[in-house]
């Protein structure tokens, strides 16, 4: 089964925020895989393919998104340029924080460390460490699991390691699963977003910031959520709870 947000439409430009000789922060939709994979089930269609002819010059993916994820992705235009930025992202002195819409109502602040294996193929288990912050919470008039009501919260999460689906599967480990994600999930949970116009997993890299390898200087940059996103967070403002 494919996540929710392979029915979101893809725009052939994918939008910059922000760009100069050495590197880019590109805004991924939901839906586009990054790169090539052995969970690309045939397709064709990449956003590194479409970075490199949309800049008309090699590109070097400093991170990955996974393709339901939408937001900062990290490049570089040369090899040394993107060395850089991986010995910055493996030294967790880049700052990743992520949006999240989980089911439940978890703590106002924890860390999850709980080790993680490398996906498919990668039975390894390594350690893996998340930070969640509990932004804001809402009961929706949905009935669910026996209850007139269900619950949910909007997460700001910061992965410390970089593990395959790592925020999905920490918040599967909390039981307070992802709302859209049909790999780690809660169905009828998904569902119910679906019955809502919200067709896509609710992750959305957010903020990206770190140290430009050739300035020095602190580089920050926010993507704003897409339609659909912002269509669950007016369901916080309109069904706020706490």
């Amino acid at each position: 089964m494919s996540d929710l947000d392979d029915a979101v439409a893809v725009p052939a430009a994918l939008p910059v925020l922000y760009a100069d000789d050495a590197l880019a922060v590109i805004d991924k939709p939901a839906g586009l895989m990054v790169h090539d994979s052995a969970l690309a089930r045939g397709e064709t269609d990449f956003a590194a393919d479409r970075l490199r002819e949309q800049f008309g010059r090699p590109i070097f993916l400093v991170h990955r998104l996974d393709r339901a994820t939408s937001g900062c992705l990290l490049l570089a235009f040369d090899r040394d340029t993107a060395s850089a930025l991986g010995k910055v992202l493996m030294s967790r002195e880049v700052e990743k924080d992520y949006w999240a819409v989980c089911r439940g109502w978890p703590e106002a602040e924890l860390t999850v460390e709980h080790d993680l294996d490398g996906g498919p193929g990668k039975p390894v288990k390594k350690p893996a460490i998340t930070r969640f912050r509990r932004l804001a919470t809402c009961e929706l008039p949905w009935p669910s699991a026996g209850f007139e009501t269900s619950r949910y919260a909007l997460l700001e999460a910061q992965p410390l390691t970089g593990r395959f689906r790592q925020i999905r599967r920490h918040l599967k480990h909390l039981s307070h699963h992802l709302i859209g994600d049909t790999s780690h999930g809660d169905g009828r949970h998904n569902r119910s977003f679906r019955m809502h116009g919200i067709h896509r997993m609710l992750l959305h890299a957010r903020r990206l910031a770190f140290v430009h390898p050739r300035s020095g200087e602190r580089t920050e940059v926010i993507a704003p959520p897409d339609a659909q996103f912002e269509r669950a967070l007016a369901l916080f403002d309109a069904h706020r709870a706490g």
